[in-house]
């Protein structure tokens, strides 16, 4: 999931945006909800890119990528994951990701994390679809250029005086 990279979540702020391209005053992003605004945020402001995100486990040293949790999410519960966020309480976020990541660390992994986490899945499933297609046959699909034969260069000819 190399296409995390141009993703990313700003501290404060709901939803998922697209970094566009570095700014003089912060970083150009556009807002992945039905809105698509682009805005200029702060140098100052908590940008986490969601290719650099990972999940605390149980073994202190070792944590799950997000890309993981998000291919397994894809692999257990298809193109989205239907919960009903106003009435669960805490244990049924755990016993949710208990499922996807039986491993996880509960001290440390909190229940916001995991709404957060399934948000942003659904979020990514219906905006960004070809995240979840396997590199090799996103390989595949891409076609190398048609090799034309070389046209000989023009000659240049003086002109006459």
């Amino acid at each position: 999931m190399e296409g995390l990279k141009d993703v990313a979540h700003i501290a404060g702020r709901p939803g998922l945006f697209k970094i566009i391209k570095p700014g003089r005053a912060g970083v150009i992003v556009e807002s992945m909800d039905s809105i698509g605004k682009k805005e200029i945020v702060n140098a100052n402001a908590k940008v986490s890119v969601l290719k650099d995100i990972s999940i605390y486990s149980e073994d202190y040293d070792k944590s799950t990528p997000l890309s993981e949790i998000f291919q397994t999410i894809r692999n257990l519960k298809g193109n989205s994951v239907e919960f009903d966020h106003k009435n669960a309480d805490p244990k049924s976020y755990f016993s949710f990701f208990a499922e996807i990541m039986p491993d996880f660390d509960t001290e440390r992994v909190y229940s916001s994390d995991i709404k957060k986490i399934i948000q942003w899945y659904n979020l990514l499933s219906a905006q960004m679809p070809e995240l979840f297609t396997p590199a090799e046959i996103v390989e595949d699909t891409k076609e190398e250029p048609a090799k034309e034969a070389k046209k000989p260069a023009a000659k240049k000819t003086k002109a006459a005086k």
